[in-house]
């Protein structure tokens, strides 16, 4: 139960609803008892007309408050029905049907008050894990597949809810109408209840059993979910590579045997859970033919109990079957919600190695530079930047150039804290970015990647990104800035038109210059380009080119670049080797030393 009792901190601020569903589950628990111990008076007009109570009867004590009940009720039927037989019935029949009429009602309160619990934490728990989805650094996204992530956000969310209303069922409901049932049977005959009493923990043992290995097989059909939700949104991102290389019937084949491990772990854990149900009900037919044996001989031979009273008692002994079966099928939800509880915590409680400390700042301006001071980073075992120093005044702009691996991609990543340096350390105007919050760091920063990142929404939402409450004037000035305005206004709704998933309606270049336009908009003062031009063809490239040296002009700006043509006039160019800098200088000043750059230089003007 460790799981559920974290789970529960969620049910808080609905805590009105579950008193609610409490009180009302007491009283149908109740009326659930009363409605087949008022049959017995019924019983008794029908069947014993001889044993009339014509007087009031008197109380005398606990000890006979099951006779006086029983006396009282049939003196009030036989004083309302006079000679009338039909009118005494009438009454009696009136009597039970008001009683399960209020059970009814009663139970339907009691559900519909747990609704509003259930749902409530449902949607507390999705908003918490979507807030800690986007809070996680990149890195934790490596690491974990999108697919499982989505499953635990959905399916096991979905489990965990199903789970919380067996386990209040659990508490309240099935255990105080088993608890009044036993108390009314108490009433009627001990010496029966005692008797029955031998046989239910026998049951309860058998029932047990059946449940201790749910959560380990529930566990496993989770985790299989993740795993094939995981190969849709693979396939769902890929689909271009996979059609062109023909790769159908590879990914089919992983898929289908996704779904056959899905297929076994499932069959085998509803095969377990579905042995509850019969399993349960045969031992509770068995433990009320022992009792028909026993209380027909009480009946028949000993005279120690009467027929009325042993009709009620046995339609009170097969009221409990009902509550103990759900109470079995509640524990096995319990154990399949425990192992959801625990993917869904898993989420909920990693730790986020990259937060804002207490006393954190925030920087609302820039004014002089930023400093890498003798920076080391590796993302597992191997160093990627080592003892890196570098320093980007500002207004200048300052380009990274290298081979792929050498570092120039996981600078950008460190400036806008995505990760964490291992050691050395960051600074903005002589502050350490750790001493800054998030918040105010990256919002001195655009960044531009490679990968056109762009939403399934309009034109004009994805470009207004960059600044919350852009007004339209400014979005279509952005737009002008990046060259992007003219096929804007060409698409069928202009800037309302919605551009598909990822952006799929728009060619490259013409995503690049979306994703400029949001970077202009936002108009911080430090501009990071990830390889922003490397995807483009020739006439995209000198349009996107032509909208970066505007979007850069009077910004600081670092640029990282595969394509050499586009940084010439960078203020210094930093060529990179294995995360060490190996050339340090202008265009013209790299050329003239004849080393590493030229070389660069020459390979792309010979390809």
């Amino acid at each position: 139960m460790e799981y559920f009792k974290k789970i529960l901190r969620f049910a808080k601020p609905y805590s009105k609803y579950g008193y609610l569903n409490i009180f009302f589950n007491i009283l149908y628990a109740l009326f659930s008892a009363l409605s087949f111990a008022a049959l017995i008076p019924m019983l008794d007009v029908l069947f014993k007309p001889e044993n009339r109570v014509l007087q009031e009867p008197v109380y005398t004590g606990m000890g006979s408050l099951k006779d006086y009940l029983q006396a009282y009720i049939n003196f009030r039927v036989n004083e309302y029905s006079g000679d009338d037989e039909m009118k005494g019935l009438i009454l009696v029949i009136g009597l039970v049907l008001v009683l399960f009429l209020l059970k009814n009602f009663f139970n339907y309160l009691a559900m519909y008050f747990i609704t509003f619990l259930r749902n409530g934490v449902l949607k507390d728990i999705r908003n918490k894990m979507y807030k800690k989805i986007v809070e996680l650094p990149i890195s934790f996204y490596s690491e974990k597949r999108k697919g499982d992530v989505i499953a635990r956000i959905t399916s096991d969310v979905l489990e965990i809810q199903h789970s919380f209303l067996s386990v209040l069922e659990l508490i309240v409901r099935e255990p105080l109408t088993i608890l009044f049932t036993i108390i009314i049977m108490f009433g009627i005959s001990t010496k029966l209840t005692i008797f029955v009493f031998v046989f239910i923990p026998i049951a309860g043992t058998i029932i047990s059993r059946i449940g201790k290995s749910l959560k380990k097989k529930s566990d496993r059909v989770q985790k299989e979910q993740g795993e094939f939700l995981s190969i849709v949104e693979e396939t769902l991102g890929g689909l271009r590579v996979i059609k062109a290389f023909n790769s159908e019937s590879y990914f089919s084949r992983v898929f289908e045997k996704s779904t056959n491990r899905f297929f076994r772990f499932s069959n085998s854990l509803l095969n377990r859970q579905n042995l509850a149900s019969p399993t349960g009900e045969f031992l509770g037919i068995l433990v009320i033919g022992v009792l028909l044996w026993f209380g027909g001989k009480m009946v028949l031979v000993d005279k120690t109990l009467d027929p009325s009273s042993f009709i009620a008692y046995m339609g009170l002994a097969y009221n409990i079957l009902t509550p103990a079966k759900a109470i079995s099928k509640a524990s096995y939800g319990v154990k399949k919600g425990n192992a959801a509880a625990e993917r869904v915590l898993e989420i909920l409680e990693t730790e986020n190695p990259i937060v804002d400390k207490i006393d954190a700042v925030n920087k609302p301006s820039f004014d002089s530079g930023i400093t890498l001071e003798d920076i080391s980073f590796k993302y597992e075992d191997e160093y990627v930047l080592k003892n890196f120093n570098l320093s980007v005044p500002k207004g200048d702009t300052v380009a990274l150039v290298g081979q792929s691996g050498s570092g120039k991609s996981t600078i950008a990543n460190l400036i806008t804290r995505f990760y964490d340096v291992n050691e050395g350390s960051i600074l903005i105007d002589g502050h350490n970015i750790k001493d800054i919050s998030k918040k105010s760091l990256r919002g001195l920063m655009g960044l531009v990647t490679q990968d056109s990142i762009l939403f399934n929404d309009t034109v004009a939402h994805n470009i207004a990104l960059g600044k919350e409450n852009a007004t339209q004037e400014e979005i279509i000035e952005a737009a002008k800035i990046a060259n992007a305005h003219e096929f804007i206004v060409e698409l069928p709704n202009g800037y309302d038109t919605n551009i598909g998933d990822s952006g799929n309606k728009l060619s490259g270049g013409q995503k690049q210059r979306l994703s400029i336009a949001r970077a202009v908009l936002k108009n911080p003062p430090i501009m990071i380009l990830d390889e922003a031009t490397s995807a483009l063809d020739t006439e995209s490239e000198r349009l996107v080119q032509d909208a970066l040296e505007k979007m850069m002009r009077n910004r600081t700006s670092i640029v990282i670049a595969h394509r050499l043509s586009t940084i010439q006039n960078a203020n210094t160019i930093v060529v990179l080797q294995k995360g060490v800098i190996v050339e340090q200088g202008s265009h013209d000043e790299l050329l003239a030393k004849n080393g590493t750059y030229k070389k660069l230089v020459q390979m792309q003007s010979l390809g």
